[in-house]
């Protein structure tokens, strides 16, 4: 396969997950301030998640929804936000529309178009649920179509790599942003408030139902330890990276079975199965989920350079 092939199909799976994590965070902060109090500061976290917080400040002197959600979904300025996503996505389609499948292609153009109709941000702020709901439904939809359309060869692979190694990103984001940005004080740590925030966190990544099946108690322990170390949700770090070495070695054997990018990502993968959730806090998790996000940086890079370049 060209690597020019393969790196389109990787940033194109890569987007469309950004593009889906970004809506759950917005859909779930939206049902969060009818818990909260004020209606501005829960929109903060969100902005920092997405890592354009000093973007977001020279355009606006204040946050407010209207400012964030604008931002967030329809700024073309801001890479991370839902239109600039699905259409880098698109381009990435365009570019391999010969490797992937014709249903694959349809239903990314469609709802890049269905963005840019020049009436969709006022549907949005009108019915905010409704709309990103519908952006959480194209990126499954797209998963879905990957999983039964395409080959499970390579090109496969890197597709679901690339799905892999960006939801383990998110996964950690929001964990770090919770715990070290969104609470007013330390001293609200257990109280009502910090509960309301964690299960929010939950539902930022689909796992409110599936942590309760397991968990009698919101504590920051166990909600951490799920979201970072259990094996078999498929938005947890551990899954995520599992799956990730899975498809990497797939692509690299038996040309590249010695690639750099293959031993940064068994390490790091390693290190997470082996920790636990009491290893992780008595080092720090903000520390912790920091070191991890500069491996998965290194390790995007190396596989730049083993696979695309």
């Amino acid at each position: 396969m060209l690597s020019r092939v393969a790196n389109s199909i990787y940033w194109l799976a890569r987007y469309i997950e950004r593009a889906e994590n970004v809506a759950r965070s917005i859909d779930v902060n939206l049902q969060l301030q009818l818990d909260l109090p004020g209606e501005e500061r829960p929109w903060e976290p969100v902005i920092q998640t997405a890592g354009n917080a000093d973007d977001f400040f020279k355009k606006y002197a204040h946050v407010s929804i209207e400012n964030a959600l604008t931002f967030l979904t329809f700024d073309k300025e801001n890479p991370s936000s839902i239109i600039s996503c699905v259409a880098a996505a698109r381009e990435n389609a365009r570019c391999v529309r010969e490797r992937i499948s014709s249903e694959l292609w349809i239903a990314i153009n469609q709802f890049y178009l269905k963005l840019n109709d020049p009436e969709m941000s006022q549907q949005a702020l009108a019915s905010p649920h409704a709309f990103y709901s519908s952006v959480k439904e194209f990126s499954q939809l797209t998963v879905g179509i990957i999983q039964g359309t395409m080959s499970h060869d390579v090109a496969w692979n890197f597709a679901r790599l690339g799905t892999m190694l960006e939801r383990a990103d998110q996964t950690s984001r929001i964990l770090d942003v919770k715990y070290y940005i969104l609470l007013p004080d330390v001293s609200m740590v257990g109280m009502a408030m910090d509960t309301v925030q964690w299960n929010a966190v939950l539902k930022s990544v689909g796992a409110y139902e599936m942590f309760h099946r397991r968990n009698s108690n919101v504590t920051p322990y166990n909600v951490t330890g799920f979201l970072l170390l259990t094996e078999d949700f498929p938005r947890s770090l551990r899954y995520c990276l599992e799956q990730a070495e899975i498809c990497l070695k797939n692509i690299a054997f038996p040309v590249k079975s010695n690639a750099e990018s293959i031993r940064l990502l068994g390490k790091l993968r390693s290190d997470v199965a082996f920790t636990t959730i009491e290893e992780i806090i008595r080092k720090g998790l903000h520390e912790e989920i920091e070191r991890t996000q500069i491996r998965l940086s290194e390790l995007g890079t190396q596989i730049w350079k083993d696979f695309f370049c």
